[in-house]
């Protein structure tokens, strides 16, 4: 059996438990017969950057959760596969810039559909950013929690926008606190 397979037992079991198990107990897990075998995956993978050796364990590394990505694919017309080699990235690479600073929300409604986010999507809100009109934001008007775009209109007052035309925009009608921005959805389309 190849590395790669022995790594995607061990993401499978690290996604069940959000932990490793003894040296010992790991032949179970990846299916090799000894320790001595498990002792020389583990070194393999900690060289390849997958794992780390925390005292007489191991342990996940930033790499152990990256994923491949294949280049571009068109949503258009068909194009040959590329032949480049992928880029490892994990969704925090992608998505968050400042982890201490990011929270995600879950979705709930329609009213910033056509801006691309959908009910059942989870937003990272970067907090502490500066923003502007046009930030997608996550906001308390009037001690209710919303996500829309961030208005100012002629008189310099603060509003908020939704992205379809059939909900009403919402000027504050005591307070509006932007608690942070909207950097990126992550969506699953099957569950």
């Amino acid at each position: 059996m190849q590395d790669e397979q022995y790594l995607a037992r061990l993401r499978t079991h690290w996604k069940l438990e959000a932990a490793f198990p003894p040296m010992a107990k790991l032949t179970e897990i990846v299916g090799l017969a000894s320790t001595s075998s498990v002792h020389a995956l583990a070194e393999r993978l900690c060289e390849a950057g997958y794992l780390t050796k925390v005292d007489c364990r191991i342990a996940p590394t930033k790499r152990f959760f990256a994923r491949p990505v294949f280049g571009f694919v068109r949503a258009g017309l068909a194009q040959p596969a590329s032949q480049e080699e992928p880029e490892l990235i994990t969704v925090d690479d992608y998505v968050i810039d400042e982890p201490n600073r990011t929270t995600m929300h879950r979705v709930k409604g329609d009213s910033m559909r056509d801006a691309g986010i959908v009910e059942g999507d989870v937003l990272a809100v970067e907090h502490n950013t500066p923003t502007k009109p046009g930030d997608i934001v996550l906001a308390c008007v009037d001690n209710e929690l919303t996500v829309k775009t961030l208005r100012m209109d002629a008189q310099g007052r603060w509003y908020l926008e939704p992205a379809i035309p059939a909900y009403e925009c919402i000027r504050p009608r005591s307070a509006l606190e932007v608690l942070g921005v909207v950097v990126g959805p992550v969506r699953r389309l099957r569950h």
